[in-house]
């Protein structure tokens, strides 16, 4: 049965099974600290094969975004496009972020969370500091690519990229070679990534074993009134305002989206990490939604970036939710204060490690209330950011589709098959005709008559 059931269909029962098994250790105390569970088996087992699975697509993020958009600004060819599909696809994300957090704070207020309520947690958050957003934009031009590309700085390398890609088309036809040899490393690259996503299943399920037996719902009941409008936010969110954007925008199917975006938001979900979903995000939106590769390169990468609907809306709910346990008039002022900073944080915080919580203590600082009360909702922060991920990339994705539809850049036929790019899985067979064939390229590339020595001497 496992054996013929696809790939979505492993990814959820391995998604059910995790929660289930983590609650489950949970509820009967198994997970102590110090416990031979805790020490070898959560902690242990799970935590291995769950980051051995994270670091795998991690490791594909930066070849994949530096490869995939050199070859993408090679093939619209148009310099002045370029700017226009980036014009387009910065205001569509701030537009949608300042949507998000609208609708957090308005459904915050609308149920009064956090009055009269009564909390006493030990959490402390000590606020990180982000960087100054001057910084941010003179960081974008990396003094050293090499460093960037070692630290991950989506910004820089999305940068490096496109310089690199309108140098190419500025040679012209003598970088012909180069174009054919960048776009065959794409493809393997997207293979590889192809080969990781079989190892999904086993991935997801550590992780979510691991989260849920350490989390458990003990925390989330006492915090039960935000936790329930934050879940609302976000699906209202997703599932409203985004697939009403997407229909009004493109005239595409929500249904087809919906059902092609399953395995990246589980994705998101169990890693808790756009970036890390960056390379199953890339590969959904071109080999099974049709859009080109031009202007997916650019919108994905960037989008993991600056885009970050489910973290605004996060704070657009701890907000009112602390404003209003504190007793702390906002007004409209400050609500429009929150809603602009969330905006400029987004950009201003991006690529930073715990990008939500740093964000939100700017919030809290700007209008005046008490950082220490992030500490109150850092218990269940956990789980909700593993949701809030799964609409950051969705928002990704939905956004690519609406910026590529509009260009004509995508494959409606693509888009409307349902089975488009779904069965080209590793099955861990190599073709045998496919291995003869590289041996024999490889054998007249060494020059062959020394190779042939070679061969009778082994």
């Amino acid at each position: 049965m496992w054996k013929n059931m696809g790939l979505t269909g492993k990814i959820i029962v391995a998604m059910i099974l995790g929660i289930l098994l983590g609650l489950l250790i949970n509820y009967l105390r198994l997970n102590g600290e110090g416990s031979f569970v805790n020490t070898y088996v959560t902690n242990g087992f799970f935590a291995i094969v769950g980051k051995l699975f994270v670091n795998s697509l991690k490791m594909l993020v930066v070849p994949l975004v530096l490869i995939s958009l050199i070859c993408g600004v090679c093939g619209i060819g148009d310099i002045r496009l370029l700017g226009r599909i980036g014009g387009k696809t910065f205001f569509i994300y701030m537009v949608t972020t300042a949507l998000a957090i609208t609708t957090a704070i308005g459904l915050g207020s609308l149920f009064g969370i956090g009055k009269g309520m009564q909390i006493e947690t030990k959490a402390v958050f000590e606020a990180e500091s982000a960087p100054p957003l001057l910084d941010v934009f003179s960081n974008i031009i990396p003094s050293n690519p090499i460093s960037a590309m070692a630290n991950g700085d989506m910004l820089s390398i999305i940068f490096f990229a496109m310089l690199i890609g309108i140098s190419i088309l500025m040679v012209g036809k003598p970088a012909k070679g180069l174009v054919q040899s960048l776009e065959l490393i794409n493809e393997v690259i997207l293979k590889m990534v192809t080969i990781i996503m079989n190892l999904a299943p086993y991935g997801v399920f550590a992780l979510l074993t691991k989260a849920m037996a350490e989390l458990g719902f003990d925390l989330i009941w006492s915090l039960l009134g935000y936790v329930a409008v934050l879940v609302g936010a976000l699906f209202f969110h997703f599932f409203v305002t985004m697939m009403v954007i997407l229909k009004l925008t493109s005239g595409l199917s929500i249904r087809t989206f919906l059902a092609k975006m399953r395995e990246v938001q589980i994705f998101a979900f169990s890693t808790s990490s756009s970036n890390a979903t960056i390379p199953i995000t890339l590969r959904t939106v071109t080999k099974r939604m049709g859009v080109n590769n031009s202007v997916a390169s650019f919108t994905i990468p960037f989008g993991a970036t600056i885009n970050m609907d489910g973290t605004a809306i996060m704070q657009g709910t701890a907000t009112i939710f602390i404003a209003n346990l504190y007793g702390v008039q906002l007004g409209i002022t400050g609500y429009l204060t929150v809603i602009l900073m969330s905006v400029l944080a987004s950009i201003g915080t991006a690529g930073v490690p715990g990008v939500g919580l740093i964000m939100l203590s700017m919030v809290f600082a700007q209008v005046g209330l008490p950082v220490e009360g992030i500490g109150l909702i850092l218990g269940v922060d956990r789980i909700l950011d593993m949701l809030r991920t799964a609409v950051n990339v969705g928002g990704d994705a939905a956004v690519t589709v609406i910026v590529a539809k509009s260009e004509g850049e995508m494959d409606l036929a693509i888009y409307n098959d349902p089975d488009a790019g779904a069965k080209e899985m590793f099955d861990g067979h190599i073709d045998a005709d496919s291995e003869r064939e590289l041996s024999e390229v490889f054998s007249d590339g060494i020059m062959g008559s020394e190779y042939d020595d070679i061969k009778r001497r082994s």
